[in-house]
């Protein structure tokens, strides 16, 4: 009983010493209490300007503009392309479009170069010289001049590059023989959605496939052009042996240049839908021999 009468006294000081030491009316008074702020005329002393403010309000303004200020400084850098200086922000189709952007650059580059080897060409031709080199890319087409006396080494070169044309529009001849024992590599998976049709002018095969598949190179070679063309997108050509050529259209991203030397089956591009002649993802696959188109579907199983 008495344990009992002892604990209620101890329990009435606890609650007198806490209402003593936490006087929340009072603190909440302070909170709330006004500071009045008077500017004065040193020579008058006469009030010009006054404004009262508590320190809740106070610290409820400056809450309120460091708020402004974060907001303000998110807007300006969402906005503007100061977001792109912030590590991590690029995402990936902008990564793709620069990527892009300098496969074009590339390319163009290398249409200026192959014109002006193609001018050289010809002046050292008007002059009776021998030319400076063959022109890489296929569809370049070839001035002659008939009325001039052509001299013997015009004549040879005229006839070599007649004989390594890649686009002549002559079907196979029956007597022409084709290597043996030659094994080619699909060059992506997928169905194919266009034929071989020489009448139509349609000298390859179309392969409708997935994005983002890997092309791969049917023979090993060498990469003879690789770059962006209006109606074929991007392209890649290989130079294989024995007089092959193998030609894969409208790629998304060609990852071969000019000149390197690639393995049957290395991955040379990415499937894509570039150019003005593509309608979907799919990939425009052709394969020459000596100059002339041959069906892919007799060589390789799709």
């Amino acid at each position: 009983m008495k344990f009992f009468i002892y604990l209620c006294i101890l329990k009435n000081y606890i609650y007198k010493f806490l209402e003593k030491k936490f006087d929340f009316s009072s603190f909440w008074k302070k909170v709330r209490f006004k500071y009045k702020l008077s500017f004065l005329n040193e020579n008058t002393l006469e009030e010009v300007f006054s404004f009262r403010l508590s320190l809740l309000s106070g610290v409820l303004t400056l809450a309120g503009f460091i708020v402004f200020l974060v907001v303000l400084t998110s807007a300006v850098i969402i906005n503007t392309p100061i977001r792109n200086y912030l590590p991590g922000y690029l995402d990936s189709e902008i990564r793709q479009q620069m990527m892009e952007n300098a496969l074009k650059t590339d390319s163009l580059e290398q249409v200026i170069d192959n014109q002006l080897q193609y001018l050289n060409n010809i002046n050292a031709i008007l002059r009776g010289d021998s030319p400076v080199a063959d022109i890489p890319d296929p569809d370049t087409t070839v001035v002659r001049i008939e009325s001039l006396k052509k001299s013997e080494k015009l004549t040879e070169f005229v006839r070599n590059f007649e004989e390594e044309e890649k686009y002549n529009l002559n079907v196979l001849n029956s007597s022409s023989a084709l290597p043996e024992n030659l094994i080619f590599y699909r060059p992506v998976r997928g169905f194919i959605s266009s034929h071989f049709n020489f009448q139509e002018k349609h000298y390859g095969i179309d392969i409708a496939s997935t994005p983002k598949e890997s092309v791969l190179a049917t023979m090993k070679g060498v990469v003879v052009f690789s770059g962006f063309d209006a109606n074929g997108g991007y392209v890649i050509q290989i130079q294989h042996s024995s007089g092959f050529v193998s030609v894969y259209k409208h790629n998304a991203i060609l990852l071969k240049k000019q000149g390197d030397e690639v393995n049957a089956g290395e991955a040379i591009a990415i499937v894509g839908n570039t150019g003005n002649l593509s309608s979907g993802t799919h990939l425009h696959f052709e394969l020459w021999y000596k100059g002339k188109p041959l069906d892919p579907e007799e060589f390789i199983v799709f």
